[in-house]
């Protein structure tokens, strides 16, 4: 099948279904794995070339509702009778999902289901060994500086605290993000503050930025060292990569407890 995707996500959920052979094009954000890089590029993942997409005469085109603006692109797709699939991943088990309707669309059901079954038994054992940690910190995610937003109680970061040990510091806010205020968070007083900017990579992510605001060099994930940057690509995209994140966060605020968990072979081979 000739394959095209036009967001992330969708190019790293098939990178784990062993079909990133298969892809003809993707859009110009898509960035692993390393051999996506070098494919042809079809414009951000909310202004695609439309011309150029159809030129390939894609077998399937795999678009994600979890980018916000992707409607007008489905549209699109949906006018010029290009066969699509629409996934809209809002959690851990939407992904494991979407692994399996993909894999059926592709012809590799057996595959993706074998895949999906190795990715819900590695969150089952992140579950069973948050389940033995003696303290679960509160962590503040800053999915954007100014004005501030963070995920609330409906996101896929708020499962991924958990699974590491931790909780979300705005899991009690019934949206899947919220915008929040500096204040806020002074009062909340949380014992990690983990700045994943939507978009922005790790280094060039200002901590000072942060550290400017009033009030803020008193909190005590300042004073004690748990203020940190977290890569974009591991916590903000909806694919079977926040299991890499997630363990990378287990690692960090419980190191003896997740310390000797591997992720599964086929993320290693993705």
């Amino acid at each position: 099948m000739k394959l095209i995707s036009i967001c992330p996500s969708n190019t790293e959920l098939l990178a784990y279904l062993g079909l990133v052979n298969q892809l003809v094009a993707v859009d110009d954000f898509s960035d692993w794995p390393a051999s996506v890089t070098t494919l042809p590029r079809l414009g951000p993942d909310l202004s695609i070339d439309m011309d150029a997409l159809e030129s390939y005469k894609p077998d399937l085109v795999l678009a994600s509702l979890s980018v916000p603006g992707m409607e007008k692109n489905v549209e699109e797709l949906q006018k010029r009778n290009i066969p699509h699939l629409v996934l809209d991943p809002q959690s851990l088990d939407d992904i494991a999902d979407d692994l399996l309707t993909v894999g059926q669309a592709c012809g590799i059901e057996k595959h993706a289901l074998e895949v999906q079954t190795e990715y819900l038994a590695f969150i089952d054992d992140m579950k069973k060994r948050a389940s033995t940690v003696e303290t679960t910190p509160s962590l503040y995610w800053e999915w954007w500086p100014k004005p501030v937003f963070t995920p609330g109680r409906i996101n896929w970061l708020t499962e991924i605290s958990t699974i590491a040990g931790g909780l979300n510091e705005f899991r009690d806010v019934e949206f899947a993000s919220v915008q929040s205020d500096w204040e806020d968070i002074l009062k909340r007083d949380p014992d990690y503050i983990l700045l994943a900017w939507v978009g922005v990579r790790a280094d060039k992510v200002k901590t000072e930025v942060v550290l400017k605001r009033t009030g803020w060099q008193e909190l005590a994930a300042v004073k004690n060292g748990r203020l940190a940057k977290m890569e974009e690509e591991l916590y903000c995209r909806p694919s079977p990569r926040l299991l890499e994140g997630a363990l990378k966060l287990g690692n960090m605020i419980h190191p003896a407890t997740y310390a000797d968990l591997k992720l599964p072979d086929w993320v290693t081979k993705a």
